[in-house]
């Protein structure tokens, strides 16, 4: 009897340690989710109110709430208004997407910039600007079309009776590779007027982007964001390897395919808005996962931290050089490479260790 009352205060205790550790983990979630929302909205407050025509944050408010001059309406509604509400945006969707990817596979290397997806993307824009002519909004139809063609080809070419992370990376930098060859290809045949363009779509921008690409973007992610959270929650079970998932009764192949579906859908859409912009869903999960140990998939954070990235960086962009307006995607590129290369190099540290 003596040893049942231990065992049951050893059992209470146990509950009431784990109890604990999930309201710690609850109130630090708020925490970070609070501090992030308020980060996008002061950097969406100073998008809209700094620039060439500096306005005051009151006028501001007064013209989002319907007042305002004309040329003050012009300048947040027509101007900076769908600019600073596609940035978020764009980063939302990458960040989830390179979440699934990196919990999916179990590689912190997954992500849609890094398997091909947004070469596959790329491509597509390119091949229909140079050989078909199109421009405009038909080219993110193409966009997302060369996306979703591009993951269902790497998918097939790893696939060996399940999926290995590290077999669909290097596949994935293997078609990327070569899709890259034939944007390069192509670009060398088009006017340079053309191939000026592409490569500024190619490099990421938000330059000249507004309501026509804005709206197409949130339709899309008002399906996929939730269709994504459905799909996810299988993620837990199919972190533990097929076999075991397999066990616990989830259905493998489709999960996957679903989540995997969703993650390339998210990559196309984004790219088709605002061009392949390096590195966020590289980026965004692995910061998501530090403000957050222990938590799991992170999806939501991941978005939340891809929406803020694009956003200082859109606006890095517009206002760190005076008179030049850099891409976002080089701004990107230039925090996501240096990090790219210390993971590369720690991997490597990390093999040789055995």
């Amino acid at each position: 009897m003596p040893g049942a009352r231990l065992d049951a205060g050893g059992l209470k205790e146990a509950s009431a340690r784990v109890a604990a550790a999930r309201r710690r983990g609850r109130l630090r979630f708020t925490a970070v989710s609070a501090g992030l929302l308020l980060a996008m909205a002061a950097a969406l407050c100073v998008s809209l109110s700094y620039g060439d025509y500096p306005l005051p944050l009151p006028d501001v408010a007064a013209t989002l709430l319907g007042g305002g001059d004309s040329g003050t309406r012009v300048v947040v509604l027509e101007l900076r208004l769908p600019r600073a509400l596609l940035a978020p945006l764009v980063g939302c969707c990458f960040g989830m997407s390179g979440a699934v990817f990196q919990t999916l596979l179990r590689n912190p290397l997954a992500s849609p910039d890094i398997i091909g997806v947004s070469s596959g993307a790329g491509a597509a824009v390119v091949l229909a600007g140079g050989i078909a002519g199109l421009s405009g909004t038909p080219l993110s139809f193409f966009a997302l079309a060369g996306a979703l063609l591009t993951g269902a080809a790497v998918y097939l070419l790893a696939w060996r009776r399940g999926i290995s992370g590290y077999r669909l990376v290097l596949i994935g930098l293997g078609v990327s590779t070569g899709l890259s060859s034939l944007m390069s290809y192509q670009m060398t045949r088009a006017d340079v007027t053309d191939a000026q363009a592409a490569f500024l779509w190619l490099a990421g921008s938000l330059n000249g982007r507004s309501w026509p690409q804005f709206w197409p973007l949130l339709f899309g992610a008002a399906v996929l964001v939730p269709l994504t959270a459905v799909a996810a929650r299988a993620l837990p079970a199919l972190q533990l390897g097929d076999e075991a998932a397999g066990g616990l009764g989830a259905r493998v192949e489709r999960s996957r395919l679903a989540l995997l579906a969703c993650a390339t859908g998210l990559a196309g859409i984004a790219t088709a808005a605002a061009g392949p912009v390096g590195f966020i869903a590289f980026l965004s999960p692995p910061i998501a996962r530090r403000l957050l140990p222990g938590q799991g998939a992170v999806l939501l954070p991941s978005a939340a931290v891809g929406a803020l990235l694009v956003s200082v960086a859109d606006f890095a962009g517009q206002h760190l050089l005076s008179g030049t307006q850099l891409p976002v995607g080089i701004v990107t590129s230039v925090i996501g490479a240096p990090y790219l290369l210390w993971l590369l190099a720690r991997a490597n540290r990390v093999g040789q260790g055995g």
